[in-house]
């Protein structure tokens, strides 16, 4: 299997994936720490796939979504963005809204 065919599957059968440096339980970024962070504080039961352990996910996961920086979040299949976009969607409460409208399930939501 190929590194994009791993990513593509991984993508289309979870529906919450963050593609990051390190593990959810051990970031080795603050960007990926902080995107782990808001997933956790959501109460997600996300995928987390570790880029540093793998040099071909690492550059095909930049190549899929055509974005040039790590962390990754995906939902559903859909691209979502990096840290930057992921907490600003969180802190207007669009992260929440997207998650909800996919069937999502958001501690704290009404």
């Amino acid at each position: 299997m190929s590194a994009n065919e791993f990513i593509a599957n991984e993508v289309k059968t979870n529906d919450v994936v963050l593609f990051m440096k390190g593990t959810p339980q051990f970031p080795q970024c603050g960007f990926s720490g902080q995107v782990v962070q808001i997933l956790d504080y959501l109460g997600l039961d996300y995928k987390g796939i570790n880029v540093l352990a793998d040099s071909e996910i690492r550059q095909g996961i930049k190549d899929y979504s055509n974005w040039p920086t790590i962390p990754q979040l995906y939902v559903k299949g859909e691209f979502i963005g990096g840290c930057d976009i992921v907490r600003e969607m969180f802190q207007a409460g669009e992260l929440q809204s997207h998650l909800q409208e996919n069937g999502i399930a958001v501690r704290g939501a009404a």
